[in-house]
């Protein structure tokens, strides 16, 4: 492995473009790159290009940096709530959700529907905050096109921010250390949040567009692929699905989606993932970098993870002629369990062309 670089405090060419990214909602979400868009934002301004693929969008951070930064962003994730958020905030370069339909949702179970009510009963919130759930739905359901991803965005945002931790793999107050956001109703975290969300909405003056698919199964040529892909932990799991199940639920009002009743938590039956294993990581990474040999590769990726850097980087240089390894002090969880406190680890972003 050639020796890793630290990347120096940003340029400030890419100012303008974080300083917009700043103020993107912050869900709680395994691997996010908040911390790292400054960064992220330098490397791609270095990189240039005009299309750009975030192949494993997540919290949607980076692909709304990539718009931020004009480029032609196609955000893809395979779960369907982080495609709700790109459509709000990244495809969407208009509209925003009027005050009168944020009050029409808020008003009261236009069609009586109580499927979070019952199926949750006693689960993650109170009666009144799942009354309100199924209540919004039924209006939310009469919303189309951005308006539509801004309110989803907007539900989903508020049962995250309400959960401690933002995940449910539990469901008792265990993390319960106080904060106002545990605490606030969800109608009021609704109103807030649909308020941030309509702070995003902004034209970059080129067109950006969502897909929700598996990697392997995205068409089409980019001048520039950012691929932040779950990470497969030496201890743990990765699962997605599992910390995250109510928010894809609540994405889509668990419409031809799977509930495993045997399970306290309520949880989704699991995707599966080539990402997510050791046996299986390699070979996904390297079938994903061929995928995109004719790109540029922009790629993040944990030293907490397997494989280590020096095996990325032998896999991406089968693909691509030059790689360079920039190393950042991070600091990182995989879990939410005991052993997984929060440890200092390197971030690599790796720059294949």
């Amino acid at each position: 492995m050639t020796p890793a670089s630290i990347l120096a405090e940003p340029s400030v060419i890419p100012d303008s473009a974080v300083a917009r990214v700043d103020s993107f909602p912050r869900l709680r979400y395994m691997g996010s790159k908040y911390r790292l868009v400054p960064h992220l934002a330098e490397v791609f301004e270095k990189v240039g290009g005009r299309t750009a693929l975030d192949a494993f969008s997540g919290s949607g951070v980076v692909s709304y940096l990539l718009k931020s930064m004009g480029y032609e962003v196609t955000s893809n994730d395979f779960l369907h709530f982080p495609g709700s958020i790109a459509r709000a905030t990244v495809a969407n370069q208009h509209e925003t959700l009027p005050q009168a339909d944020v009050e029409t949702i808020l008003g009261a179970n236009r069609d009586g529907r109580d499927f979070i009510q019952s199926t949750f009963d006693g689960l993650y919130f109170t009666a009144d905050d799942r009354e309100f759930l199924d209540a919004a739905w039924s209006n939310i359901d009469l919303l189309k096109g951005a308006k539509r991803d801004l309110a989803i965005s907007a539900l989903v945002l508020s049962a995250a921010r309400k959960q401690p931790r933002g995940v449910f793999t539990f469901t008792d107050l265990r993390y319960d250390d106080g904060r106002r956001d545990l605490h606030l109703p969800l109608r009021d975290h609704f109103r807030e949040r649909v308020e941030d969300y309509n702070n995003t909405v902004f034209d970059s003056g080129t067109p950006c567009n969502v897909e929700t698919a598996e990697v392997f199964d995205i068409k089409g040529e980019y001048d520039v692929v950012y691929l932040d892909p779950p990470y497969a932990p030496p201890r743990d799991d990765n699962c997605y699905i599992k910390r995250y199940h109510f928010l894809e639920g609540l994405s889509q009002y668990w419409k031809g989606l799977k509930i495993m009743e045997n399970t306290k938590t309520k949880k989704l039956e699991k995707r599966y993932t080539p990402f997510s294993y050791k046996r299986t990581i390699e070979e996904a990474l390297l079938r994903t970098f061929r995928q995109f040999e004719a790109s540029t590769i922009v790629l993040s990726y944990s030293s907490n993870a397997v494989p280590d850097a020096q095996t990325i980087e032998k896999l991406l240089l089968s693909v691509k002629s030059s790689v360079e390894v920039i190393s950042l002090d991070h600091t990182y969880s995989f879990g939410t369990h005991k052993t997984a406190a929060r440890r200092t680890a390197a971030e690599y972003i790796f720059i294949g062309s």
